[in-house]
């Protein structure tokens, strides 16, 4: 049997704190489904596609280390379907803090009703990457500040790509 994990995100950009909860997922299942939500009221930096781009560039060679099947997709309603979509036994949940454990509790019970046929495993993320958020990652990289310590180098450049477009805009 297939041990299949589901992660979901906006991944808008996908930070270190993302890689490092995927690397310790893949551990933990046979096949990795990172799921991109899309949310009709936001507009993200990236488009769906390029972020499905991204996370396949800087995960796959971990995938492949782990001998785990990574597959990005994308949703655009609950969770809870993408992980039936998906034959997704758990819910993989990254955590950085306290803050992060309430709010992931509450969505871990509601999910719980709604699907009790999937986990929800809660991983926390390292100390050298606790800190990252990937709201953070982008306003710094908008405004033209250095994100190599906090994003993967292909990541890193699509932001610098992001960041010229965005000034080259505002100065118009």
């Amino acid at each position: 049997m297939i041990r299949v994990a589901l992660y979901t995100g906006s991944f808008d950009p996908v930070t270190n704190g993302h890689i490092d909860v995927i690397r310790a997922a893949m551990g933990l299942c046979d096949r990795l489904v990172v799921a991109i939500g899309i949310h009709p009221g936001k507009t993200p930096l990236f488009t769906a596609d390029e972020r499905a781009r991204l996370l396949q560039e800087v995960c796959a060679e971990d995938a492949r280390a782990k001998n785990c099947e990574l597959v990005v997709s994308t949703f655009a309603g609950l969770a809870v379907e993408a992980a039936r979509e998906h034959g997704a036994a758990m819910f993989i949940r990254g955590l950085r803090d306290g803050t992060d454990l309430d709010y992931e509790m509450s969505m871990a019970g509601m999910n719980g009703v709604m699907a009790p046929e999937v986990q929800t495993v809660f991983l926390p993320a390292g100390l050298n990457v606790r800190h990252i958020t990937a709201t953070l990652v982008r306003q710094v990289a908008l405004m033209g500040g250095d994100v190599s310590a906090f994003a993967p180098p292909p990541v890193v450049a699509a932001l610098r790509r992001k960041a010229g477009a965005f000034a080259r805009k505002e100065a118009q």
